[in-house]
């Protein structure tokens, strides 16, 4: 099994020809809506279990890399308004980059006849819309795909040996088959090909650090799985 570890949403850069589009965002690229807190502290903790790992720091808010082409929410209320030749750049400099390349990394690993273990790496802010997410980590993946609920399963259970207090939720608090990379890898690899996205809840981050115990217990649980 071939590890695959990513990160879409690892920091709230802004490239400096398009800054001039944020000016009145610096506190939205502080938050949740900008980056995944913690979740590129805790990619780095892990990734050399992997394979092949990637990460992007460009923040969400100028492309969302998790979503396809033709999502709504694939620009944010700052680019939406950019003129089309903005956002062909945008796609072309940010999200074609990342994301072909991971598609290709896979594609290399699956034409040697390997099967692939995706994680990519998330956070999650606790309250939203006021309403609290009663979750430590979610596992989000395909119901309908037998390995990637075997593969859940058995994650579960071990997160659990490792700290019998987390409270570990499948699809939550997202549905895996929702619109994102995972799902679009699916489609492009539908036989070798295992996509998991872990969301951990970003009361664990402080200063953008996960803390500690929990990174130890994710890395020992990945490794009992492989």
């Amino acid at each position: 099994m071939i590890l695959v570890l990513t990160c879409e949403h690892g920091g709230n850069d802004i490239p400096d020809s398009y800054k001039f589009v944020f000016n009145n965002a610096s506190k939205q690229l502080q938050t949740h809506r900008g980056f995944d807190l913690g979740a590129l502290d805790m990619f780095e903790y892990l990734k050399d279990l992997a394979q092949f790992s990637m990460y992007s720091k460009t923040s969400r808010l100028l492309i969302e890399l998790n979503r396809s082409l033709h999502h709504n929410n694939l620009f944010s209320e700052f680019t939406k308004p950019l003129k089309s030749e903005h956002k062909k750049n945008i796609i072309e400099t940010y999200y074609l980059p990342y994301r072909n390349r991971v598609e290709s990394e896979i594609s290399k690993y699956i034409v040697n006849d390997e099967h692939i273990l995706h994680l990519s790496i998330h956070s999650f802010t606790p309250k939203l819309n006021s309403i609290e997410r009663h979750c430590d980590i979610g596992l989000l993946y395909d119901s309908s795909k037998d390995l990637e609920k075997e593969f859940s399963k058995q994650f579960k259970s071990q997160l659990n040996i490792e700290n019998p207090d987390l409270n570990v939720r499948f699809n939550y608090p997202y549905l895996g088959k929702a619109d994102g990379f995972t799902t679009y890898l699916r489609k492009q690899f539908p036989k070798k090909y295992i996509g998991i996205e872990i969301e951990i809840n970003q009361k664990f981050s402080k200063s953008n650090l996960m803390e500690y115990h929990l990174k130890e217990t994710l890395r020992l649980a990945i490794q009992s799985c492989l």
